[in-house]
């Protein structure tokens, strides 16, 4: 079952009853009493609480991290600057965490390919989509070496950057840049999410990377299997600038959008897949990897 994404934006008490969500919105000027809802916890797969009149009980964290949701908090700008993640999410996990750990390196240099690969292949496909030359893209592809130590990834985002929003020439990828930079931070943001309660379910550490090991960084694995579904969210906001053409501020109709991103269709083994299903059979491969019980990580392709 693919388990629901809920954005709370405006002011609200969340608390627990019969091991439900109960929602009470408070009463204002357009509704004279409160709002209530529930919501089994079973349910939820990420919570994202962006505002600062918003009441969570600590029985309400302790379930949704119990049953392996995560929670995200958003800062006074409205992107996440937080997220809470269980502890424990496997039965096994000792065990993998400890094959994590003693990963080899020419180990990490072969996954870390695959995951370029795949990531380069998904960015030709968006420009393709949208009418622009990939062949050089599909070329360097193929060329990816173990630990990409050509730094191929770094040649096709230069080129994927400056065509795939031809229509803002100024535009330049940089979490500070100028629009649509803020779109494609809120929508990575909650891949992010996915990325590391995947990880957590399936018994590995977010922590640990195969390539990113920025010591700052709590979430350096979730980073990099992220990579192949990145162009899925361009093209999400590609979409979304079409839809809705001189819209730059993230509206609560917008993120509405983004909240799909847990059920945007990808290919995963040629057959049609939730991206959240396929971002729980990427960790699962990527455990194997390490137990050594397979070699390749199953990554979906953009089609």
């Amino acid at each position: 079952m693919i388990k629901k994404t809920l954005y709370f934006g405006n002011p609200c008490y969340l608390s627990q009853k019969d091991m439900q969500l109960k929602i009470q919105i408070p009463s204002n000027e357009e509704n004279k009493a409160d709002k209530v809802s529930s919501i089994p916890i079973e349910d939820i797969g990420i919570v994202i609480l962006d505002n600062p009149q918003i009441t969570i009980t600590q029985t309400v964290m302790s379930s949704l991290l119990e049953n392996n949701s995560t929670i995200i908090t958003c800062a006074t700008n409205h992107l996440p600057a937080g997220m809470m993640l269980p502890l424990s999410g496997n039965t096994i996990q000792t065990e993998r965490f400890t094959a994590q750990i003693k990963a080899s390196i020419p180990l990490k240099k072969q996954l870390w390919k695959q995951t370029v690969t795949c990531k380069i292949e998904n960015q030709a496909a968006v420009l393709e989509q949208e009418k622009k030359s990939a062949a050089n893209m599909r070329v360097w592809a193929e060329q990816v070496t173990s630990g990409d130590t050509k730094n191929l990834e770094a040649r096709a985002a230069i080129y994927y950057w400056k065509n795939v929003f031809r229509q803002y020439p100024d535009f330049i990828r940089s979490r500070e840049g100028i629009f649509p930079n803020n779109f494609l931070n809120y929508g990575y943001s909650i891949l992010r999410a996915i990325a590391a309660r995947s990880l957590v379910g399936s018994g590995l550490l977010p922590t640990l990377g195969i390539h990113h090991h920025n010591r700052y960084n709590a979430y350096c694995l979730a980073d990099d299997i992220m990579e192949p579904y990145r162009p899925f969210v361009d093209s999400l906001v590609l979409g979304i600038l079409q839809d809705e053409p001189g819209s730059e501020l993230l509206t609560p109709l917008l993120k509405k959008r983004f909240l799909g991103i847990p059920v945007i269709d990808v290919m995963v083994d040629k057959e049609e897949s939730p991206l959240m299903i396929a971002m729980q059979r990427t960790t699962s491969s990527l455990a194997k990897c390490f137990a050594g019980e397979q070699r390749t990580i199953i990554y979906p392709s953009y089609s």
